[in-house]
Protein backbone atom coordinates (compact mmCIF):
# COMPACT_ATOMS: atom_id res chain seq x y z
CA UNK A 1 0.00 0.00 0.00
CA UNK A 2 2.92 2.18 0.83
CA UNK A 3 3.99 1.68 -3.03
CA UNK A 4 7.56 0.30 -1.65
CA UNK A 5 7.69 -2.22 -4.37
CA UNK A 6 11.57 -3.57 -4.03
CA UNK A 7 10.76 -4.00 -0.33
CA UNK A 8 8.17 -6.09 -1.14
CA UNK A 9 9.30 -7.97 -3.96
CA UNK A 10 12.29 -8.53 -1.74
CA UNK A 11 10.14 -9.70 1.60
CA UNK A 12 7.94 -11.95 -0.26
CA UNK A 13 10.84 -13.76 -2.77
CA UNK A 14 12.41 -14.35 1.36
CA UNK A 15 9.41 -16.02 2.54
CA UNK A 16 9.64 -18.11 -0.35
CA UNK A 17 12.98 -19.23 0.16
CA UNK A 18 12.02 -20.52 3.05
CA UNK A 19 8.83 -21.65 2.04
CA UNK A 20 8.52 -22.07 -1.99
CA UNK A 21 5.33 -23.40 -1.42
CA UNK A 22 3.19 -20.62 -0.10
CA UNK A 23 0.41 -19.69 -2.13
CA UNK A 24 -0.35 -16.10 -0.31
CA UNK A 25 3.52 -15.31 -1.02
CA UNK A 26 3.35 -15.79 -4.71
CA UNK A 27 -0.20 -14.22 -5.16
CA UNK A 28 0.84 -11.10 -3.33
CA UNK A 29 4.24 -10.68 -5.51
CA UNK A 30 2.49 -11.05 -8.67
CA UNK A 31 -0.06 -8.44 -7.76
CA UNK A 32 2.94 -6.03 -7.10
CA UNK A 33 4.26 -7.34 -10.62
CA UNK A 34 0.95 -6.48 -12.25
CA UNK A 35 1.15 -2.87 -10.39
CA UNK A 36 4.21 -2.53 -11.57
CA UNK A 37 2.76 -3.31 -15.61
CA UNK A 38 5.90 -6.26 -15.78
CA UNK A 39 3.25 -8.52 -16.91
CA UNK A 40 4.69 -11.85 -17.91
CA UNK A 41 5.99 -11.77 -13.99
CA UNK A 42 2.44 -11.38 -12.53
CA UNK A 43 1.27 -13.77 -14.38
CA UNK A 44 3.73 -16.33 -13.79
CA UNK A 45 3.48 -15.61 -10.09
CA UNK A 46 -0.49 -15.49 -10.64
CA UNK A 47 -0.08 -19.65 -12.04
CA UNK A 48 2.54 -20.48 -9.67
CA UNK A 49 -0.28 -19.67 -6.64
CA UNK A 50 -2.90 -21.20 -8.54
CA UNK A 51 -0.79 -24.62 -8.91
CA UNK A 52 -0.37 -24.65 -5.20
CA UNK A 53 -3.78 -23.82 -4.00
CA UNK A 54 -6.75 -23.64 -6.94
CA UNK A 55 -9.27 -22.59 -5.25
CA UNK A 56 -7.28 -19.46 -4.00
CA UNK A 57 -9.74 -16.74 -3.50
CA UNK A 58 -10.27 -14.69 -6.49
CA UNK A 59 -6.92 -15.36 -7.89
CA UNK A 60 -8.34 -17.42 -11.13
CA UNK A 61 -10.31 -14.33 -12.14
CA UNK A 62 -7.20 -12.36 -11.29
CA UNK A 63 -5.68 -14.13 -13.52
CA UNK A 64 -8.02 -13.99 -16.33
CA UNK A 65 -8.16 -9.63 -15.64
CA UNK A 66 -4.16 -9.33 -16.48
CA UNK A 67 -4.25 -11.48 -19.58
CA UNK A 68 -7.32 -9.29 -21.09
CA UNK A 69 -5.48 -6.29 -20.24
CA UNK A 70 -2.68 -7.41 -22.55
CA UNK A 71 -5.04 -9.04 -25.00
CA UNK A 72 -3.72 -12.48 -24.83
CA UNK A 73 -6.49 -14.53 -25.97
CA UNK A 74 -4.86 -17.63 -25.62
CA UNK A 75 -7.52 -20.25 -24.51
CA UNK A 76 -9.87 -17.40 -24.14
CA UNK A 77 -12.75 -19.06 -23.94
CA UNK A 78 -11.82 -21.93 -22.11
CA UNK A 79 -10.64 -19.82 -19.26
CA UNK A 80 -14.00 -18.12 -19.04
CA UNK A 81 -15.66 -21.13 -18.96
CA UNK A 82 -14.00 -22.14 -16.27
CA UNK A 83 -14.68 -18.90 -14.39
CA UNK A 84 -18.35 -18.71 -15.22
CA UNK A 85 -18.99 -22.39 -13.93
CA UNK A 86 -17.33 -22.02 -10.34
CA UNK A 87 -18.91 -18.53 -9.73
CA UNK A 88 -22.45 -19.90 -11.10
CA UNK A 89 -21.51 -22.93 -8.47
CA UNK A 90 -20.86 -19.87 -5.66
CA UNK A 91 -17.08 -19.68 -5.72
CA UNK A 92 -15.02 -16.63 -4.93
CA UNK A 93 -13.33 -16.96 -8.37
CA UNK A 94 -13.76 -13.50 -10.06
CA UNK A 95 -13.93 -9.85 -9.22
CA UNK A 96 -17.56 -8.38 -10.36
CA UNK A 97 -15.43 -5.59 -12.48
CA UNK A 98 -13.60 -8.66 -14.50
CA UNK A 99 -16.90 -9.85 -15.48
CA UNK A 100 -18.06 -6.42 -17.20
CA UNK A 101 -15.37 -6.97 -19.72
CA UNK A 102 -16.72 -10.69 -20.33
CA UNK A 103 -19.56 -11.18 -20.46
CA UNK A 104 -23.18 -9.35 -20.93
CA UNK A 105 -24.97 -11.32 -18.77
CA UNK A 106 -26.92 -9.27 -15.78
CA UNK A 107 -26.99 -12.35 -13.48
CA UNK A 108 -23.81 -13.37 -13.47
CA UNK A 109 -22.58 -9.43 -12.73
CA UNK A 110 -25.02 -9.59 -9.21
CA UNK A 111 -23.92 -13.08 -8.69
CA UNK A 112 -20.19 -11.53 -8.79
CA UNK A 113 -21.23 -8.67 -6.66
CA UNK A 114 -22.79 -10.36 -4.21
CA UNK A 115 -20.03 -12.71 -3.42
CA UNK A 116 -16.90 -10.42 -3.88
CA UNK A 117 -19.28 -7.84 -1.42
CA UNK A 118 -19.47 -10.45 1.03
CA UNK A 119 -16.38 -11.50 1.11
CA UNK A 120 -14.95 -7.51 1.77
CA UNK A 121 -17.88 -6.71 4.18
CA UNK A 122 -18.05 -10.22 6.27
CA UNK A 123 -16.86 -8.90 9.25
CA UNK A 124 -18.44 -5.60 9.87
CA UNK A 125 -21.20 -5.25 12.06
CA UNK A 126 -22.89 -1.49 11.19
CA UNK A 127 -23.65 0.44 14.33
CA UNK A 128 -27.14 2.82 13.59
CA UNK A 129 -27.14 6.13 12.43
CA UNK A 130 -28.80 7.94 15.14
CA UNK A 131 -32.12 9.38 14.19
CA UNK A 132 -32.32 13.10 12.51
CA UNK A 133 -34.15 15.41 14.77
CA UNK A 134 -35.28 17.91 11.88
CA UNK A 135 -34.60 18.73 8.45
CA UNK A 136 -32.02 20.55 7.82
CA UNK A 137 -31.99 23.85 5.51
CA UNK A 138 -28.96 22.37 3.75
CA UNK A 139 -29.07 18.85 1.99
CA UNK A 140 -25.54 17.63 2.89
CA UNK A 141 -24.40 15.43 0.29
CA UNK A 142 -21.05 12.95 0.52
CA UNK A 143 -19.06 12.42 -2.30
CA UNK A 144 -16.50 9.13 -1.99
CA UNK A 145 -13.86 8.54 -4.62
CA UNK A 146 -10.43 7.55 -5.47
CA UNK A 147 -10.74 9.66 -8.49
CA UNK A 148 -10.61 12.90 -7.22
CA UNK A 149 -7.94 13.62 -9.60
CA UNK A 150 -7.04 13.84 -13.73
CA UNK A 151 -9.46 10.21 -14.37
CA UNK A 152 -12.47 9.85 -16.08
CA UNK A 153 -14.57 10.10 -13.41
CA UNK A 154 -13.43 13.78 -12.24
CA UNK A 155 -13.33 14.36 -16.32
CA UNK A 156 -16.86 13.83 -16.11
CA UNK A 157 -18.04 15.10 -13.25
CA UNK A 158 -16.17 18.28 -12.38
CA UNK A 159 -18.67 20.21 -14.18
CA UNK A 160 -21.53 18.85 -11.89
CA UNK A 161 -20.10 19.50 -8.80
CA UNK A 162 -19.16 22.85 -9.84
CA UNK A 163 -22.84 23.38 -10.83
CA UNK A 164 -24.41 22.45 -7.40
CA UNK A 165 -27.36 24.84 -5.80
CA UNK A 166 -24.88 26.58 -2.79
CA UNK A 167 -28.24 27.59 -1.50
CA UNK A 168 -29.28 24.26 -1.25
CA UNK A 169 -26.53 21.72 -0.78
CA UNK A 170 -23.68 21.36 1.37
CA UNK A 171 -21.04 19.20 -0.61
CA UNK A 172 -18.46 17.37 0.85
CA UNK A 173 -15.39 15.64 -0.93
CA UNK A 174 -13.94 12.50 0.94
CA UNK A 175 -10.69 11.55 -1.28
CA UNK A 176 -9.12 8.44 -0.91
CA UNK A 177 -7.01 7.57 -3.92
CA UNK A 178 -3.75 7.84 -5.58
CA UNK A 179 -2.04 11.70 -4.05
CA UNK A 180 -0.82 13.91 -6.50
CA UNK A 181 -2.15 17.49 -6.71
CA UNK A 182 -2.17 17.94 -10.36
CA UNK A 183 -4.91 20.64 -12.31
CA UNK A 184 -7.95 18.20 -11.66
CA UNK A 185 -7.56 18.01 -7.95
CA UNK A 186 -7.03 21.86 -7.60
CA UNK A 187 -10.15 22.49 -9.39
CA UNK A 188 -12.07 20.15 -7.56
CA UNK A 189 -10.88 21.49 -3.83
CA UNK A 190 -12.46 24.41 -5.13
CA UNK A 191 -15.51 22.79 -5.93
CA UNK A 192 -16.66 21.24 -2.68
CA UNK A 193 -17.83 22.86 0.50
CA UNK A 194 -15.26 20.55 1.98
CA UNK A 195 -12.18 18.89 0.30
CA UNK A 196 -10.98 16.10 2.95
CA UNK A 197 -8.12 14.03 2.29
CA UNK A 198 -8.89 10.65 3.86
CA UNK A 199 -6.22 8.32 2.31
CA UNK A 200 -4.07 7.54 5.31
CA UNK A 201 -7.56 7.42 7.70
CA UNK A 202 -8.50 3.97 8.50
CA UNK A 203 -12.12 2.93 7.84
CA UNK A 204 -12.90 3.73 11.16
CA UNK A 205 -11.75 6.77 11.39
CA UNK A 206 -13.77 7.56 8.07
CA UNK A 207 -16.76 6.57 9.24
CA UNK A 208 -16.69 8.79 12.32
CA UNK A 209 -15.87 11.41 10.35
CA UNK A 210 -18.27 10.91 7.93
CA UNK A 211 -21.00 10.18 10.62
CA UNK A 212 -19.94 13.50 12.52
CA UNK A 213 -20.60 15.71 9.44
CA UNK A 214 -23.97 14.40 9.49
CA UNK A 215 -24.84 13.71 6.32
CA UNK A 216 -27.85 13.24 4.50
CA UNK A 217 -26.84 11.38 1.35
CA UNK A 218 -23.45 9.35 0.43
CA UNK A 219 -22.68 8.88 -2.92
CA UNK A 220 -20.22 6.37 -3.66
CA UNK A 221 -18.64 7.35 -7.08
CA UNK A 222 -15.92 4.44 -6.79
CA UNK A 223 -17.76 0.93 -6.53
CA UNK A 224 -16.34 -1.75 -7.26
CA UNK A 225 -13.07 -0.30 -9.23
CA UNK A 226 -9.64 -0.22 -8.10
CA UNK A 227 -8.75 1.64 -4.90
CA UNK A 228 -12.50 1.33 -3.70
CA UNK A 229 -12.87 1.04 0.41
CA UNK A 230 -17.03 -0.12 0.41
CA UNK A 231 -16.23 -1.19 3.48
CA UNK A 232 -17.06 2.46 4.41
CA UNK A 233 -20.50 2.51 3.18
CA UNK A 234 -20.82 -1.59 5.01
CA UNK A 235 -20.60 0.60 8.19
CA UNK A 236 -23.07 3.11 6.74
CA UNK A 237 -22.59 6.64 6.89
CA UNK A 238 -25.76 8.31 5.74
CA UNK A 239 -29.44 7.61 5.69
CA UNK A 240 -29.34 7.33 1.84
CA UNK A 241 -26.31 5.51 0.02
CA UNK A 242 -26.04 5.49 -3.44
CA UNK A 243 -23.83 3.73 -6.39
CA UNK A 244 -23.17 6.10 -9.02
CA UNK A 245 -20.59 6.87 -12.08
CA UNK A 246 -17.79 5.26 -11.06
CA UNK A 247 -19.04 1.85 -11.37
CA UNK A 248 -21.47 0.42 -14.68
CA UNK A 249 -23.40 -2.18 -12.58
CA UNK A 250 -25.08 -3.72 -8.98
CA UNK A 251 -23.07 -3.40 -5.84
CA UNK A 252 -24.42 -6.28 -5.09
CA UNK A 253 -24.79 -5.36 -1.25
CA UNK A 254 -27.74 -4.82 0.82
CA UNK A 255 -26.31 -1.16 2.49
CA UNK A 256 -26.38 0.72 -1.19
CA UNK A 257 -30.01 2.26 -1.31
CA UNK A 258 -30.08 3.16 -5.22
CA UNK A 259 -28.03 3.65 -8.17
CA UNK A 260 -28.30 5.91 -10.81
CA UNK A 261 -29.40 4.89 -14.39
CA UNK A 262 -31.82 6.08 -17.11
CA UNK A 263 -33.92 4.08 -19.42
CA UNK A 264 -31.68 3.38 -21.79
CA UNK A 265 -29.47 1.48 -19.46
CA UNK A 266 -31.50 -0.84 -16.89
CA UNK A 267 -34.79 -1.37 -18.76
CA UNK A 268 -37.41 -2.17 -16.57
CA UNK A 269 -37.13 -6.26 -16.68
CA UNK A 270 -33.37 -6.14 -15.84
CA UNK A 271 -34.46 -4.69 -12.57
CA UNK A 272 -34.51 -7.91 -10.51
CA UNK A 273 -30.72 -8.05 -11.14
CA UNK A 274 -29.87 -4.87 -9.35
CA UNK A 275 -29.95 -4.94 -5.73
CA UNK A 276 -30.35 -1.58 -5.28
CA UNK A 277 -33.54 0.95 -6.44
CA UNK A 278 -33.01 2.37 -9.44
CA UNK A 279 -32.68 6.11 -10.10
CA UNK A 280 -34.04 7.08 -13.57
CA UNK A 281 -32.41 10.27 -14.57
CA UNK A 282 -34.64 11.60 -17.75
CA UNK A 283 -31.88 11.82 -20.36
CA UNK A 284 -28.60 10.19 -19.59
CA UNK A 285 -26.99 8.71 -16.68
CA UNK A 286 -23.70 10.60 -17.32
CA UNK A 287 -22.68 13.70 -16.84
CA UNK A 288 -20.38 15.92 -18.59
CA UNK A 289 -18.07 18.63 -18.22
CA UNK A 290 -19.43 21.69 -20.65
CA UNK A 291 -15.89 23.47 -20.02
CA UNK A 292 -14.01 20.54 -21.18
CA UNK A 293 -11.36 22.26 -22.93
CA UNK A 294 -9.92 20.97 -26.49
CA UNK A 295 -6.26 22.18 -27.27
CA UNK A 296 -5.92 24.30 -30.05
CA UNK A 297 -3.26 22.44 -31.72
CA UNK A 298 -3.59 21.32 -34.91
CA UNK A 299 -1.83 17.73 -35.01
CA UNK A 300 -0.28 16.37 -38.25
CA UNK A 301 -0.94 12.43 -39.37
CA UNK A 302 2.60 12.25 -39.75
CA UNK A 303 2.86 13.53 -35.99
CA UNK A 304 0.72 10.93 -34.73
CA UNK A 305 1.71 7.83 -37.11
CA UNK A 306 -0.61 7.92 -38.96
CA UNK A 307 -0.28 7.38 -42.70
CA UNK A 308 -0.51 10.97 -44.79
CA UNK A 309 -3.88 9.21 -46.50
CA UNK A 310 -6.53 6.60 -45.15
CA UNK A 311 -10.01 6.00 -43.48
CA UNK A 312 -9.00 6.11 -39.68
CA UNK A 313 -10.94 3.55 -37.58
CA UNK A 314 -10.23 4.36 -33.53
CA UNK A 315 -10.98 2.91 -30.37
CA UNK A 316 -9.22 4.63 -27.14
CA UNK A 317 -11.13 2.20 -25.13
CA UNK A 318 -9.06 0.15 -21.87
CA UNK A 319 -7.31 -2.64 -24.06
CA UNK A 320 -8.82 -5.08 -21.39
CA UNK A 321 -12.24 -4.19 -23.21
CA UNK A 322 -11.27 -5.31 -26.43
CA UNK A 323 -11.97 -8.86 -27.13
CA UNK A 324 -11.67 -11.74 -29.86
CA UNK A 325 -14.45 -11.10 -31.20
CA UNK A 326 -14.83 -7.30 -32.21
CA UNK A 327 -11.21 -7.73 -32.92
CA UNK A 328 -12.11 -9.91 -35.29
CA UNK A 329 -14.53 -7.52 -36.77
CA UNK A 330 -12.27 -4.88 -36.88
CA UNK A 331 -9.90 -6.60 -39.06
CA UNK A 332 -12.24 -7.92 -41.66
CA UNK A 333 -13.17 -3.97 -41.75
CA UNK A 334 -9.20 -3.45 -42.51
CA UNK A 335 -9.41 -5.66 -45.12
CA UNK A 336 -12.34 -4.44 -46.87
CA UNK A 337 -12.01 -0.52 -46.46
CA UNK A 338 -8.34 -0.32 -48.52
CA UNK A 339 -5.51 1.97 -46.87
CA UNK A 340 -7.16 2.04 -43.70
CA UNK A 341 -5.88 1.92 -40.58
CA UNK A 342 -6.97 1.08 -36.42
CA UNK A 343 -5.99 3.79 -34.47
CA UNK A 344 -5.47 2.19 -30.68
CA UNK A 345 -5.04 2.76 -27.07
CA UNK A 346 -1.46 1.79 -25.73
CA UNK A 347 -1.66 0.60 -22.30
CA UNK A 348 1.45 -1.28 -22.44
CA UNK A 349 4.01 -2.77 -24.89
CA UNK A 350 2.28 -6.30 -24.51
CA UNK A 351 -0.61 -5.10 -25.94
CA UNK A 352 0.95 -4.02 -28.94
CA UNK A 353 3.23 -7.33 -29.23
CA UNK A 354 -0.35 -9.24 -29.12
CA UNK A 355 -2.40 -7.14 -31.26
CA UNK A 356 0.26 -6.99 -33.73
CA UNK A 357 0.70 -10.80 -33.81
CA UNK A 358 -3.44 -11.27 -33.68
CA UNK A 359 -3.43 -9.32 -36.66
CA UNK A 360 -1.07 -11.19 -38.61
CA UNK A 361 -2.93 -13.99 -37.95
CA UNK A 362 -6.16 -12.13 -39.03
CA UNK A 363 -3.79 -11.44 -42.76
CA UNK A 364 -3.50 -7.59 -41.30
CA UNK A 365 -0.25 -6.56 -41.63
CA UNK A 366 1.30 -4.13 -38.38
CA UNK A 367 1.98 -1.48 -39.94
CA UNK A 368 -2.27 -1.24 -39.95
CA UNK A 369 -2.34 -0.63 -36.21
CA UNK A 370 -1.78 2.98 -34.76
CA UNK A 371 -1.12 3.11 -31.05
CA UNK A 372 -1.60 6.69 -29.46
CA UNK A 373 0.48 6.58 -25.96
CA UNK A 374 -1.18 8.74 -23.14
CA UNK A 375 -1.19 13.15 -23.82
CA UNK A 376 -2.36 15.37 -21.25
CA UNK A 377 -6.21 15.70 -21.37
CA UNK A 378 -7.20 18.73 -23.66
CA UNK A 379 -4.26 17.14 -26.39
CA UNK A 380 -5.16 14.06 -26.13
CA UNK A 381 -8.99 16.12 -27.55
CA UNK A 382 -7.46 17.51 -30.45
CA UNK A 383 -6.08 14.29 -32.06
CA UNK A 384 -9.37 13.60 -32.48
CA UNK A 385 -10.13 15.67 -35.03
CA UNK A 386 -8.10 12.90 -37.43
CA UNK A 387 -10.84 9.91 -36.18
CA UNK A 388 -13.32 9.43 -39.03
CA UNK A 389 -15.31 6.91 -36.77
CA UNK A 390 -15.04 5.36 -33.52
CA UNK A 391 -15.65 1.81 -32.92
CA UNK A 392 -16.77 0.98 -29.99
CA UNK A 393 -16.39 -1.73 -28.03
CA UNK A 394 -18.21 -4.55 -26.14
CA UNK A 395 -19.40 -6.31 -24.03
CA UNK A 396 -17.56 -3.21 -21.92
CA UNK A 397 -18.55 0.21 -23.82
CA UNK A 398 -17.16 3.33 -24.36
CA UNK A 399 -17.72 5.81 -21.06
CA UNK A 400 -15.40 8.57 -21.19
CA UNK A 401 -14.04 7.63 -24.29
CA UNK A 402 -17.44 7.93 -25.80
CA UNK A 403 -18.32 11.24 -24.15
CA UNK A 404 -14.84 12.64 -25.46
CA UNK A 405 -15.70 11.23 -28.95
CA UNK A 406 -18.24 13.14 -29.49
CA UNK A 407 -17.53 16.01 -27.78
CA UNK A 408 -14.25 16.42 -30.32
CA UNK A 409 -17.24 16.08 -33.16
CA UNK A 410 -16.41 12.13 -34.11
CA UNK A 411 -19.23 9.57 -34.56
CA UNK A 412 -19.26 6.78 -32.49
CA UNK A 413 -20.59 3.38 -33.44
CA UNK A 414 -21.82 1.42 -30.33
CA UNK A 415 -23.63 -2.45 -30.44
CA UNK A 416 -25.87 -2.27 -27.38
CA UNK A 417 -25.90 -5.33 -25.61
CA UNK A 418 -27.80 -6.80 -22.64
CA UNK A 419 -26.02 -5.18 -19.80
CA UNK A 420 -25.72 -1.36 -17.95
CA UNK A 421 -21.80 -1.54 -18.87
CA UNK A 422 -22.89 -2.46 -22.76
CA UNK A 423 -25.44 0.46 -23.01
CA UNK A 424 -23.65 3.15 -21.72
CA UNK A 425 -22.69 4.81 -25.46
CA UNK A 426 -26.35 3.83 -26.72
CA UNK A 427 -27.59 6.25 -23.75
CA UNK A 428 -25.16 8.62 -24.78
CA UNK A 429 -26.02 8.53 -28.37
CA UNK A 430 -29.74 8.80 -27.32
CA UNK A 431 -29.16 11.83 -25.34
CA UNK A 432 -27.22 13.81 -28.33
CA UNK A 433 -30.15 12.17 -30.84
CA UNK A 434 -27.78 10.18 -32.46
CA UNK A 435 -29.86 6.93 -32.31
CA UNK A 436 -28.97 5.35 -36.06
CA UNK A 437 -25.80 4.95 -34.41
CA UNK A 438 -27.09 2.46 -32.14
CA UNK A 439 -27.05 -1.52 -33.54
CA UNK A 440 -28.83 -4.09 -32.01
CA UNK A 441 -25.94 -6.75 -33.21
CA UNK A 442 -22.28 -7.73 -34.42
CA UNK A 443 -22.96 -8.79 -37.31
CA UNK A 444 -25.45 -4.92 -38.18
CA UNK A 445 -21.86 -3.29 -36.06
CA UNK A 446 -19.65 -4.63 -38.76
CA UNK A 447 -22.32 -4.19 -42.04
CA UNK A 448 -23.22 -0.71 -40.26
CA UNK A 449 -19.25 0.09 -40.16
CA UNK A 450 -18.53 -1.08 -43.65
CA UNK A 451 -21.30 1.33 -45.11
CA UNK A 452 -19.91 4.45 -43.22
CA UNK A 453 -16.18 3.89 -44.15
CA UNK A 454 -17.42 3.75 -48.01
CA UNK A 455 -19.90 6.02 -48.04
CA UNK A 456 -18.75 9.69 -47.51
CA UNK A 457 -21.66 11.80 -47.66
CA UNK A 458 -23.04 8.93 -45.20
CA UNK A 459 -20.52 9.73 -42.77
CA UNK A 460 -20.37 13.64 -43.56
CA UNK A 461 -24.25 13.92 -43.03
CA UNK A 462 -23.61 12.41 -39.24
CA UNK A 463 -20.63 14.70 -38.62
CA UNK A 464 -22.82 17.57 -39.48
CA UNK A 465 -25.91 16.84 -37.46
CA UNK A 466 -23.49 15.74 -34.50
CA UNK A 467 -21.73 19.43 -35.01
CA UNK A 468 -25.36 20.86 -34.47
CA UNK A 469 -26.84 18.59 -31.97
CA UNK A 470 -23.30 18.77 -29.55
CA UNK A 471 -24.54 22.27 -28.08
CA UNK A 472 -28.21 21.86 -28.04
CA UNK A 473 -28.82 18.49 -27.07
CA UNK A 474 -29.11 17.24 -23.28
CA UNK A 475 -25.36 15.38 -23.26
CA UNK A 476 -23.33 18.70 -22.81
CA UNK A 477 -25.99 20.50 -21.26
CA UNK A 478 -24.32 20.52 -17.11
CA UNK A 479 -26.25 22.75 -15.80
CA UNK A 480 -29.37 20.94 -16.56
CA UNK A 481 -28.13 17.52 -15.66
CA UNK A 482 -27.19 19.32 -12.28
CA UNK A 483 -30.55 20.06 -11.71
CA UNK A 484 -32.48 16.83 -12.76
CA UNK A 485 -29.81 15.23 -10.45
CA UNK A 486 -30.86 17.28 -7.31
CA UNK A 487 -34.29 16.78 -8.16
CA UNK A 488 -33.38 12.66 -7.52
CA UNK A 489 -31.46 13.96 -4.49
CA UNK A 490 -34.67 15.85 -3.59
CA UNK A 491 -36.84 12.90 -3.69
CA UNK A 492 -34.79 10.38 -1.61
CA UNK A 493 -33.58 12.93 1.20
CA UNK A 494 -37.60 13.60 1.58
CA UNK A 495 -38.48 9.74 1.21
CA UNK A 496 -34.95 7.81 2.14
Amino acid sequence: DLKRYDDAIASYQKALSIKPEYAEAWSNQGAVFADLKRYDDAIASYQKALSIKPDFDFLEGMLLHLQISICDWDHYESRLASVLVKLNAGKRVVSPFTMLAVSENEATHLKAAEIWTQKKTEFIQAVPLKAKASKKEKIRIGYFSADFRNHPVANLAAGLFEAHDQERYETYAFSYGPAGEDAMRQRLKSAFHQFIDVTEKTTDQIVELARNLDLDLAVDLTGHTEHNRIEIFAHRVAPVQINYLGYPGTMGAPFYDYIIADPVLIPKEQQKYYSEKIIYLPDTYQPNDRAREIANRQFTRAELGLPEAGFVFACFNNNFKITPAIFEIWMRLLTKVEGSVLWLFEDNLKVVKNLQSQALKCGITPDRLIFAKRMILSEHLARHRLIDLFLDTAPYNAHTTASDALWCGVPLLTYSGKSFASRVAASLLKAIDLEELVVASLSEYESKALELATEPAILLALKEKLARNRTTCKLFDTAAYTRNLEAVYEDVYSCP
